[in-house]
């Protein structure tokens, strides 16, 4: 180091870009606490008034760039702190009776990522399924815990502890909790069309007469969420502005809202934001 190096420039070149943004992120918001309190206090007022989802979807985006930024050293840590704030947002759709709530935590892409990583995520998708079982809060609110997905991609253990809760929760109604896992939108409107097909054989239909009888309302009770709303918003965080496949057919008309927050460090205020956000929209439905 030279004597003309200044503080600042040691940091920065000790620090990886992410650490250093995630440290100044955090300062920012420890300043800002006290007003975000107040605000928050103030949104929760206004939202009494406001026109709420019946069902909202959760892409859950940015667990290895919080883990990076906040200098935690492991993915494995980022994707942990994803699993428990995604428990606290629960609560807040629970708390604003949002009746169904889909969330995506792992897309059929990601079996594509390091084996190692994979593999903790299983793992932890596991652990925290089974935790859910016997949940208090979960069967406190009467939520209805399903899982929609290329299921029987996922190791043999995770898909006992799905069934486990499936089955605890079953003759819940007031709560519906959908977790997408080994999921892809192409693959559940392709499943989707593969049942319909097979369904109308077994029944004896002719191609020719399938074809002339069918229309969008056909496949609605194939798809993964059938006999629920379609999502009204759908929320993504980490600042990507995209779909990646979410929910393809369902998503026709939702609304979208785009947060910069990772996943692990979103918070009530950005929540509010969102339902304040869906609340202005004037949603027309194609028309």
């Amino acid at each position: 180091m030279t004597t003309t190096q200044t503080p600042a420039a040691v940091r920065h070149a000790v620090l990886p870009g992410d650490l250093l943004r995630g440290l100044w992120y955090g300062a920012k918001t420890l300043i800002k606490a006290p007003f975000y309190k107040l605000y928050q206090r103030r949104l929760g007022a206004q939202s009494v008034t406001w026109r709420l989802p019946r069902h909202i979807g959760l892409i859950m985006d940015g667990n290895r760039r919080f883990a990076r930024s906040s200098g935690l050293g492991s993915t494995s840590i980022g994707h942990a702190r994803g699993a428990e704030k995604l428990m606290e947002v629960l609560s807040w759709c629970y708390e604003m009776n949002i009746p169904v709530v889909t969330v995506w935590s792992f897309s059929l892409d990601n079996f594509n990522r390091d084996t190692s990583e994979v593999e903790a995520l299983l793992e932890l998708f596991e652990a925290k399924t089974r935790e859910m079982v016997d949940n208090d809060e979960v069967h406190s609110r009467q939520v209805r815990v399903r899982y929609i997905g290329k299921l029987e991609l996922l190791p043999d253990s995770l898909r006992r502890a799905i069934a486990a809760v499936e089955e605890a929760t079953a003759g819940y109604t007031r709560f519906h909790l959908n977790i997408a896992m080994a999921y892809g939108g192409r693959e559940e409107i392709t499943d989707a069309f593969r049942s319909y097909l097979h369904e109308q054989q077994s029944q004896g239909h002719e191609l020719g007469e399938v074809l002339a009888d069918f229309d969008d309302r056909c496949l609605e009770p194939y798809l993964y969420t059938s006999g629920l709303p379609e999502p009204d918003l759908i929320l993504r965080t980490s600042g990507e502005v995209r779909l990646s496949g979410f929910l393809l057919w369902q998503s026709a008309y939702s609304e979208y809202y785009f947060c910069d927050a990772c996943w692990p460090a979103i918070r009530k205020i950005d929540f509010l934001r969102a339902l304040r956000t869906f609340n202005h929209r004037q949603r027309r439905f194609g028309r």
